[in-house]
C-alpha cells in the first residue's frame, strides 16, 4: 500500500537526479551584516546604519537579547525583486548555519526598490564551546545569489568525468591483473588437460574448489577486507576486483578449452608431443577468439562493480556517489548515476561489437 501513498515522497528525489549538476551559470552574490549580542553585555552592539550606495542591514528594536528572544531587522540597496537567505554566523566567519523558524527555513523578498520589508528574527543560540560563556557576538547575514553570465561545464561535471575514468582503468588495471592468473589456472582446471594421473587429477579438482570459493565471495566482501588491509583507494578496489576476476575468468577460460576440439590435440599428441607442445600448438590457438571476447566482457562487469565497491572506499565514481548521497546533494549524484550509465551502455556495446567479429 505505501508503494503507493508515499510516491509523492520520492518526487524531489526523482527531480533532482533528472537535473544532474553538469552544466551552471557563474554566481554573483550579495550580502549585509548586522551583529547580535547574547546575552546583552554592558556595551551591546550598534544598530547599524543604512548606506547610500552599498547593500545594508540594520536592527529595529534591539541588538542583543537572551536566546530565544525576538527583534526585527530591515535592509536596502539590495536587487529589487529577489529572494534571499538568512544566516547565523560567529564573529571568526568560520562556523555559519541558516536560520530555521516554525521548521522552515527563514527566507526574504525584496520590493521593487530593493529594500528588506521588517523582518522578525528569533535569536538563535551560540556557536558550540562559545555556549553558556557569557555574552558572544554573532552576524546575522542577509545573502542573496543570482546566475549571471554563460552556461558551462560545472565544476561537478569535471569531477565525475575524472571519477569516471578513474573507474575505467581501477576495471581495466584489476582485468589485466586478472588475465596474469587466469591463463595458467584455466589450464590447471581443465578437466580434458589435466585428467591421465590422480597427480594431475588432485591438481584439477583443487585449483576448481579454489576458483568456487572465490567466487562464492562477493567483491563488496572483498573491498572491504582490502580497505581495512591497504587503506582506502583504488588501489583496494583493483585488488578486490582483481582476486574476484581470477576465479571468474579462470573458470570461464577453463570451459573454452573443456569445449575445444580434440582432434588437434590427439594429432598433435600422436607426434611425441609433450604436455606443453600440445597446449601451444593444439590448444591454445582455438581458445584465443573465446578468450579474448570473456576478457572484453569481464571489463565491462568490472567498471560496473567498481561502482559499488566504491561505496565501502574502493574508489572510483562510486565512493563519491556515496558522499553526495549521505549530503542529500542528488543533483550532483544524479551526474554521477547518468555518467555511469552511459559509461556502462558505452562498454557493453563495444564488447558486444568485439565478441560478435571475435567469436
Amino acid at each position: 500500500m505505501r508503494l503507493i501513498t508515499d510516491v509523492a515522497d520520492i518526487k524531489p528525489l526523482v527531480s533532482n537526479l533528472l537535473q544532474p549538476a553538469v552544466l551552471e551559470r557563474d554566481i554573483e552574490t550579495q550580502k549585509a551584516e548586522v551583529i547580535f549580542e547574547s546575552p546583552c553585555s554592558d556595551s551591546p552592539p550598534e544598530k547599524g546604519t543604512p548606506l547610500e550606495d552599498e547593500p545594508y542591514l540594520i536592527i529595529l528594536d534591539k541588538t542583543c537579547g537572551e536566546v530565544g528572544e525576538t527583534f526585527t531587522i530591515e535592509g536596502g540597496n539590495f536587487w529589487p525583486s529577489s529572494r534571499g537567505q538568512i544566516w547565523w554566523l560567529n564573529m571568526a566567519g568560520e562556523m555559519k548555519r541558516r536560520i530555521r523558524q516554525e521548521g522552515e527555513y527563514l527566507t526574504f523578498q525584496t520590493d521593487e526598490k530593493g529594500r528588506i520589508p521588517p523582518l522578525t528574527i528569533v535569536a538563535p543560540e551560540a556557536f558550540g564551546e562559545a555556549r553558556g560563556k557569557g555574552p558572544q557576538r554573532s552576524r546575522v547575514q542577509a545573502l542573496l545569489k543570482r546566475e549571471v553570465g554563460t552556461i558551462h561545464p560545472s565544476h561537478t561535471f569535471f569531477l565525475v568525468a575524472e571519477k569516471m575514468m578513474e573507474t575505467i582503468f581501477l576495471a581495466l588495471m584489476a582485468t589485466t591483473v586478472a588475465i596474469v592468473f587466469a591463463i595458467p589456472v584455466s589450464f590447471l582446471a581443465a578437466r580434458n588437460l589435466m585428467g591421465g594421473t590422480p597427480i594431475t587429477m588432485g591438481f584439477y579438482y583443487l585449483t576448481r574448489t579454489i576458483l568456487n570459493i572465490l567466487r562464492s565471495i562477493e567483491p563488496l566482501i572483498m573491498a572491504i577486507v582490502f580497505v581495512v588491509w591497504v587503506g582506502l583507494g583504488p588501489f583496494a578496489g583493483v585488488l578486490a576486483l582483481a582476486v574476484h576476476s581470477v576465479a571468474a575468468l579462470g573458470k570461464l577460460y577453463s570451459e573454452a578449452v573443456e569445449s575445444i576440439d580434440p582432434g588437434p590435440i590427439e594429432a598433435i599428441t600422436a607426434t611425441g608431443a609433450n604436455r606443453l607442445q600440445t597446449i601451444v600448438y593444439a590448444v591454445i590457438p582455438q581458445i584465443v577468439p573465446p578468450y579474448v571476447a570473456f576478457t572484453v566482457y569481464r571489463w565491462d562487469i568490472n567498471v560496473r562493480m567498481s561502482t559499488i565497491i566504491g561505496f565501502v572506499g574502493g574508489g572510483g565514481i562510486g565512493y563519491l556517489l556515496q558522499q553526495w548521497i549521505r549530503l542529500l546533494m542528488y543533483r550532483e549524484a544524479g551526474a554521477a548515476v547518468w555518467a555511469i550509465a552511459i559509461v556502462v551502455w558505452a562498454l557493453d556495446y563495444a564488447s558486444a561489437i568485439v565478441r560478435e567479429k571475435i567469436v
